[in-house]
């Protein structure tokens, strides 16, 4: 005779399942980690092999809520990134990295006057393919995860996972253009985002580029530099960013989602303290800043836009 279960122990059963293929899904993402490609990477040739380094911070400072009250926040992220080529058409690598952002809040109006959230980690693995179909036309392929959660929440409930897919083409020595398109899952959310892949050395001096790895957080954006000599480069540039986290459960908003929604502007200076070393410092605004919650069934949002926040960063970079 067939076993017979007590609602309860049906609900424990469904869960355990659905728990089960979440965790089989993210081992079969794991085996297929890759870090954001970036046409901005430098030739190799066969059998070499780079790394990458870098370590930076973020410091916002207090930014008006329209709804009331203000915050602040300040960021910490290191990361490694290897890269080998394998022949002349193939290169692979991987990546490890990890973010952490500390928020503070003061009397937000739209959210009862409570602090939504406050510190969050986003540690991330990933590995990379990038295959030439023929001289200076490349496919690349950049599946990846990452762990985006409010302090106390594990990692079951907190991946995000998808891919970035880019074709580039090199047109000369001096222009590499492309598309890209990133599809990523996070947290009960589909998300897909074009975007430019653009490497274009206009002269000696000036050059456009993509400032930043398309990324769960969004596409790669612009810049303009200007290379004043060896050591001293300047910029411009901007990018599009909507990141989620979990929230953990001892919260006002018990296993929900905080999202934050910028549009960041910058300027760059940056010094090459050698061939290898670099050091970048940024002043920053963000503009059309939205921050919200989504409670955990999904039934509930609360949202408040803040004003243009003005930012400093810092960030040091070493290749070997």
């Amino acid at each position: 005779m067939a076993d017979c279960q007590t609602p309860q122990a049906l609900k424990r059963s469904t869960n355990k399942a659905k728990r089960a293929l979440r965790a089989r899904s993210l081992l079969l993402t794991t085996a297929l980690l890759c870090v954001a490609w970036s046409v901005n990477a430098q030739p190799m040739t066969t059998g070499a092999t780079e790394a990458r380094f870098s370590v930076g911070n973020i410091t916002q400072f207090k930014t008006d809520l329209n709804q009331g009250g203000d915050f602040d926040w300040y960021s910490f992220d290191a990361g490694l990134r290897v890269r080998h080529q394998v022949n002349s058409a193939v290169n692979v690598g991987a990546r490890i990295g990890y973010g952490y952002e500390r928020w503070s809040w003061q009397n937000p109006a739209a959210f009862g006057g409570q602090a939504p959230w406050g510190n969050i980690s986003t540690p991330s693995v990933g590995l990379s393919l990038d295959y030439a179909l023929k001289p200076g036309l490349r496919l690349g392929f950049s599946p990846s995860v990452q762990w985006a959660a409010e302090d106390g929440v594990g990692t079951a409930s907190s991946a995000i996972y998808g891919a970035v897919f880019s074709a580039t083409n090199t047109f000369s020595k001096a222009l590499t253009l492309g598309l890209g398109l990133g599809v990523f899952r996070e947290l009960g959310e589909n998300k897909l985002f074009p975007f430019l892949a653009i490497n274009w050395q206009i002269n000696d001096q000036w050059s456009l580029k993509n400032p930043l790895p398309a990324g769960p957080a969004g596409g790669a954006g612009l810049e303009l530099a200007y290379q004043i000599n060896p050591q001293w480069t300047i910029s411009a540039g901007g990018a599009y960013r909507n990141y989620r986290f979990r929230l953990n459960d001892s919260g006002p908003y018990a296993g929900g989602v905080g999202q934050n929604r910028l549009i960041p502007v910058f300027a760059r200076a940056s010094y090459s303290l050698t061939k290898s070393m670099t050091v970048d410092f940024y002043a920053i605004a963000t503009m059309g800043g939205n921050v919200q919650i989504e409670s955990a069934d999904g039934t509930q949002t609360l949202n408040n836009s803040y004003d243009t926040g003005l930012g400093l960063a810092v960030n040091l970079s070493h290749r070997f």
